[in-house]
């Protein structure tokens, strides 16, 4: 099938159909380049200024200004050409060979799916929550800078997550506003014959329908399905109304409709993926789909498919916690899928089931979305180097006998989309001195070229960024103040809140207790005088949202709103209430220090001090997620030890102290002390230490490079070899991998004997294999890592057959004598041709 690219009258609109501004105006609305490329602002502006400084959506423009106005705007001949300029700019750019096509030009990688629960795109477009979608949306925003052929799979939300309001005594209150599709800027799919593409998914006595939208980032489609169609009956069209709300059943129906009829939707759309890259484990349901997909069209058994598909998956898990898992009860499981699984699949449920447990065969056991991705899935990987290895801890159950480092789940650090982050004076900065293309991965030389801006220049940028903050959060706090019923008094306070010229501290996150949000409060008597020093004063501006069932994430909230009331004569603290991405942006670019305080090793990366970087902003943050490689004393602070303790309360407390000392003894200091131009040069050149090591490194198209480069080209080349010829290759290998496994318990060591020199150890096995071919494993000699360092794993030689048995032989390796013999142990593990282990096969065999 394939859809019309036309754009289509706005839905409310009443804009003359035919006149070419409409529908050049309607393009350029609908690609949300805009939320990245603003050099269309000032249209949007010129044809509805108050709307447009409320939305920042050129769609919601289009579909409210009136036709006198649009007249009297696109009247002018300069207006005129300004949009066919950008027209025709946004068309050029989106056409043009980027990184990809140039790096990779004979790739047989023709397109990625990339599912997620949630993409951040604009705060027009709200279907987000925070981090997970924070990073699918600048992905998505990275894969269209750099020309990686990648489609977008979500749901759209009727409400989305919930809006915060803080009322008169400090209580968060969620509300759910109602997401009018026609004035989001997406567009309903339509078929070549204009009609709404809409998929049917059987669920247990009831079909429901799915509606297909549409949005467009730069070269990129994402593709929503919304479930509020009239078709269905009124509890179903709710399915996808809120984002992370709802009971468990909800949540699982959300999950079944991304997983399997997204990618339903890609078959209906004929797009065929070589890659499916599952963004968190939620869409995990996608790999039966997929496999299922490949059954009709090759008639092999279930085994075979998923051999096949899962070679084209990647798992990218962003949990530190297991608590963090989706996990489902087995009769809900059943009760959904438990039909699809018998008469789709041709597999019992209890199958299905042990797909989404650590032990199959455990009636106890809850389903594990996570379990279900990584068996489904032909790679695994965490968001930062310390989640890799807190992931391969977490995961060390799937692969019983493995050490904990070789458990196969590697790392690929998140980055963000640097256009959308920085402020428009960063953006002139950074312009001047690495060039427009610079994160279109290409410009090697951003480190260097940085650090020749002069220290007026960043100072100057710096203060005016301050300002622009100081300006958005009198205007934000004095319209929450307006919506809660404080006093006409307060309100006009708000007006000069802040001093632009005072050192400007930022937290900002959701509330919950193990990200400690009120670390800052432990001694608030000292917080107190740290603020209110009359020489060297500091002001903090605090948001964030606490999920509506979490009530201690709540409390945190409150405890800090009392010590804002508690101190209410001009106030060096404020909180913003509704922490969304224009908040997001203005904060990022705005504060001079950010702060995170999560207690280690819980958040598995974080993004929101990324976004300060090439702002100028500085980090001072625990050493945990991506601080904990990116620090060094030249661009921050570090709280901590760089060690995990819990939720020990006598360590929070010394991380207090600590934090305490760090602001009073070196942050406030190094602000306030002061050069003969009045500029702080010890500050300044910490800033561009910052800018220069840091921005290019955790900048998203550096995360999206490395992606298609580890993980999207390699899985690509695997998937299409196991796809060939209907799944030969798969065949193949299912057959040598279940023969293996019949036989596995065949193999036994027999003799070892070792010879020491003064310069090695030579290890003679013998390994009987009875039923096995031995060319099907491979013979290996381990030894644990010294000093952190990865463990020694040496290859061990076939020698001759051992004597008196049918199908034994020696192995004989020698290794360095500068460790003890006793610190090798061989081991036989599978060695099948394409078989990625142990991910693919946990079997292992150690000498005892």
């Amino acid at each position: 099938m394939k859809e019309k690219n036309k754009i289509k009258k706005p839905v409310y609109s009443y804009l003359p159909k035919k006149q070419k501004e409409v529908n050049i105006l309607s393009e350029l609305a609908l690609d949300l380049r805009w939320s990245w490329d603003h050099s269309a602002d000032e249209v949007w502006r010129q044809l509805a200024p108050e709307l447009w400084d409320i939305t920042h959506n050129p769609w919601a423009v289009l579909q409210t200004i009136s036709r006198d106005k649009f007249q009297s705007v696109t009247d002018n001949p300069k207006f005129r050409r300004k949009i066919n300029f950008l027209l025709k700019s946004m068309k050029k750019s989106n056409a043009a060979p980027a990184w990809f096509q140039k790096q990779h030009p004979k790739s047989s990688l023709t397109c990625v799916a990339y599912f997620c629960m949630e993409f951040m795109l604009s705060e027009a477009l709200p279907i987000y929550s925070g981090g997970l979608g924070n990073v699918a949306g600048d992905q998505l925003k990275a894969a269209s800078d750099l020309g990686v052929p990648v489609v977008g799979i979500g749901l759209l939300y009727q409400q989305g997550y919930f809006r915060q309001e803080i009322d008169i005594d400090g209580v968060q209150h969620a509300l759910y506003p109602f997401n009018d599709p026609g004035q989001l800027p997406v567009r309903p799919l339509r078929q070549s014959n204009g009609e709404w593409l809409r998929l049917k998914i059987e669920l247990p006595g009831y079909p429901v329908w799915l509606r297909v939208w549409q949005a467009r980032v730069g070269r990129v489609n994402l593709y929503l399905l919304d479930s509020n169609d009239v078709a269905n009956f009124p509890v179903h069209r709710g399915i996808t109304a809120e984002l992370y709300g709802g009971d468990a059943e909800i949540r699982f129906k959300q999950e079944l409709i991304l997983g399997i009829g997204g990618w339903r939707l890609l078959e209906e759309l004929n797009i065929h993926p070589e890659v499916c890259h599952l963004n968190e484990g939620h869409a995990a349901f996608a790999i039966l789909e997929r496999a299922y997909s490949f059954m009709q069209k090759t008639g092999q058994p279930f085994d075979v498919a998923l051999a096949v598909t899962r070679a084209g998956n990647l798992f990218t898990t962003h949990t530190a916690v297991p608590a963090g898992f989706d996990l489902f009860k087995s009769t809900l499981v059943e009760q959904y899928l438990g039909e699809y699984a018998e008469q789709n699949l041709g597999i019992s449920r209890q199958q299905l089931l042990g797909l989404g447990r650590k032990n199959p065969g455990d009636e106890s056991e809850s389903f594990n979305m996570a379990y279900l991705a990584i068996r489904g899935s032909g790679a695994v990987n965490g968001v930062s180097w310390l989640h890799g290895k807190v992931s391969r801890s977490m995961f060390e159950p799937l692969f019983p006998n493995w050490p904990t480092n070789e458990v196969p789940v590697s790392h690929i650090t998140n980055g963000v989309h640097m256009p959308t982050w920085d402020s428009k004076e960063a953006d002139e900065i950074w312009t001047e001195a690495c060039g427009k293309d610079r994160w279109l991965g290409m410009n090697k030389t951003l480190e260097q070229d940085i650090r020749k801006v002069s220290d007026e220049r960043l100072w100057e940028m710096r203060t005016n960024a301050n300002k622009a903050l100081i300006q958005f959060a009198r205007e934000h706090f004095r319209k929450q103040l307006l919506s809660s019923g404080h006093s006409t008094y307060a309100i006009e306070q708000a007006k000069n809140l802040f001093d632009p010229n005072i050192l400007t501290l930022g937290f900002a996150r959701r509330f919950a207790t193990y990200k400690r949000p009120n670390l800052l409060l432990h001694d608030p008597e000292r917080l107190l005088r740290l603020l209110t020093n009359p020489e060297f004063p500091v002001q903090l501006i605090i948001a964030g949202k606490a999920h509506p069932a979490d009530q201690k994430g709540m409390d945190l909230i409150k405890e800090w709103m009392e010590f804002i009331r508690r101190n209410e004569l001009n106030p060096p603290v404020i909180f913003l209430s509704d922490y969304d991405m224009h908040v997001s942006e203005n904060l990022v670019q705005g504060v001079d220090v950010w702060l995170n305080t999560p207690r280690r090793p819980w958040e598995a990366s974080g993004t929101s001090g990324m976004k300060v970087l090439v702002n100028g902003g500085i980090n001072l943050s625990e050493l945990d997620g991506w601080w904990a490689k990116a620090y060094n004393p030249e661009v921050g602070w570090a709280l901590g030890d760089g060690n995990e303790h819990g939720d020990d309360p006598f360590w929070d407390a010394l991380e207090a102290e600590q934090l305490y000392n760090i602001l009073e003894n070196e942050v406030v200091p190094e602000f306030y002390t002061r050069n003969e131009k009045g500029i702080p040069s010890s500050w300044i050149a910490r800033m561009r230490e910052s800018m220069a090591q840091l921005t290019p490194q955790f900048s998203a198209d550096r995360t999206v490079r490395e992606y298609t480069e580890q993980h999207y080209l390699p899985a690509a080349k695997t998937y299409l070899k196991r796809v060939a010829k209907k799944g030969l290759k798969g065949k193949q290998m299912m057959n040598e991998l279940q023969n293996l496994q019949e036989n596995w318990d065949s193999i036994r060591f027999g003799e070892t004997k070792i010879a020491t020199s003064e310069k090695q150890h030579t290890f003679d096995v013998q390994v009987y294999f009875n039923d096995v071919n031995p060319d099907t494993v491979r013979v290996e000699l381990f030894a644990e890592g010294m000093n952190g360092n990865a463990p020694q794993i040496t290859n061990m030689e076939r020698g001759k057959k051992s004597d008196g048995t049918a199908n034994g032989y020696h192995f004989v390796a020698s290794v360095n004598s500068n460790r003890p013999a006793t610190d090798y142990t061989p081991r036989v593990i599978p060695n099948l041709s394409g078989v990625s282990g142990p991910l693919e096969t946990a079997l292992i065999l150690w000498q005892h």
